[in-house]
């Protein structure tokens, strides 16, 4: 049986999350930057990965943290290396920093 979020199986999203995946487990990622950057809408996004449109709403907002395997399909997808998108460690800010 396929794994959700896995070709064939039903799309991950924020239910798929094993017991006790807190926000110390956080993925955080640029999956919101890039796809803003190319004009995808997030149901273009969700299609072309397999997934539903709403698990990438959880994904940008860090409700939920990908399998490895949808995280290489989201890298492939996006033409980057996995580590351009997805890091243990928060990414530096962009754009002007307000003060």
């Amino acid at each position: 049986m396929p794994a959700p979020g896995e070709p064939g199986g039903r799309a991950a999203d924020a239910r798929d999350a094993p017991p006790g995946a807190g926000r110390g487990d956080l993925v955080h990622n640029r999956v919101a930057m890039l796809r803003a950057e190319r004009r995808i809408s997030r149901r273009e996004f969700a299609e072309a990965i397999g997934v539903h449109y709403q698990t990438v709403g959880y994904l940008e907002r860090g409700e939920f943290n990908p399998s490895l395997h949808l995280a290489l399909r989201i890298a492939r997808f996006f033409e980057v290396p996995l580590e351009f998108v997805f890091s243990l460690d928060e990414f530096p800010r962009i754009g002007p920093q307000g003060g």
